[in-house]
């Protein structure tokens, strides 16, 4: 796994502050095929071109708009796009604790490896052997790359993983499909069928292993570049360079402390921290609207 940081704050819930670190947990292991100019080997790109005319615009000529109904547009400058983009916080904030049965595989979207910081082991096992034992997970909201995200925080193993989660309105509704009614009896399934069913599935039942399945058609086409290489048919193509960034952390508050001063808060009302230890929270580039060229967004 890369050590890369993609990202750098604190977990906050009640008055506690846990420094942070986001890692990718997954990378894209698809093939990734480059149109290459056939003539001369070089890499064919995109160009801003405009669709009716079929000429390449120029960045200045370019601006934004927000379609309100057929053909017609609503221009934003990029001021006004800018203003509401969310403030970066370098916070993520936990908003509630839930049932980790409640969250529907269809929200989840990305995850990401967290990583304590700054000496904030000991609060860090403190969360996630909380949630271990009490079958939660955190919602929060947390802003990456000036994007705001809803994302579920979980105990895997000895991490904790933010996985990011698709907004409510992303989620389209299965009410207009043709679905069987829920139930057997419903369903007009009978005692054998659903009896044969159950042993067929603890016949194929087996402990995960993610080894043990495998993207056939990449290994087809892999195979067929070695082969290729191995007899010499290959050319030569320029390489894009990336850079890389890196941001801001945050301190950690004392957690005894902390955690007396969550418990004793009034329900119902917005607890502040006291001047003298607020946290040193920084923030990016990001909260001026302006995301960074060369990073990955999430």
């Amino acid at each position: 796994m890369s050590r890369r940081v993609i990202w750098k704050g604190a977990i906050s819930f009640g008055l506690v502050h846990i420094p942070v670190a986001l890692h990718a947990a997954t990378s894209e292991q698809g093939l990734d095929f480059d149109w290459l100019d056939k003539r001369s080997m070089d890499p064919v790109g995109y160009k801003r071109v405009n669709k009716r005319t079929g000429r390449e615009v120029a960045r200045e000529n370019i601006v934004k708009g927000i379609a309100y109904e057929e053909g017609q547009y609503v221009v934003l400058s990029q001021e006004e796009i800018a203003a509401a983009y969310p403030k970066t916080t370098q916070t993520i904030e936990i908003e509630a604790f839930v049932a980790a049965t409640d969250i529907p595989f269809v929200y989840l979207q990305r995850p990401y490896y967290i990583a304590p910081i700054n000496k904030a082991a000991k609060v860090y096992a403190l969360l996630r052997e909380i949630l271990h034992k009490s079958g939660k997970v955190g919602i929060a909201k947390v802003v990456i790359q000036t994007k705001q995200h809803l994302a579920l925080l979980a105990p895997v193993g000895p991490a904790l993983v933010l996985e990011l989660l698709r907004w409510g309105d992303e989620v389209r509704s299965w009410d207009e499909l043709d679905l069987p009614p829920a139930g057997s009896k419903a369903a007009g399934l009978t005692a054998k069928e659903l009896q044969m069913a159950k042993q067929l599935v603890s016949e194929m039942s087996q402990r995960w292993q993610a080894e043990d399945f495998t993207d056939t058609f990449k290994e087809q086409i892999l195979k067929l570049v070695e082969e290729k290489i191995k007899a010499g048919d290959t050319a030569a193509v320029s390489e894009v360079e990336t850079a890389s960034a890196d941001t801001a952390g945050a301190k950690i508050y004392d957690l005894t402390e902390m955690l007396q001063r969550s418990l004793n808060k009034s329900p119902g009302k917005a607890a502040k921290p006291r001047s003298a230890k607020a946290p040193a929270s920084k923030r990016t580039s990001a909260a001026k609207g302006k995301p960074s060229p060369k990073r990955s967004t999430a």
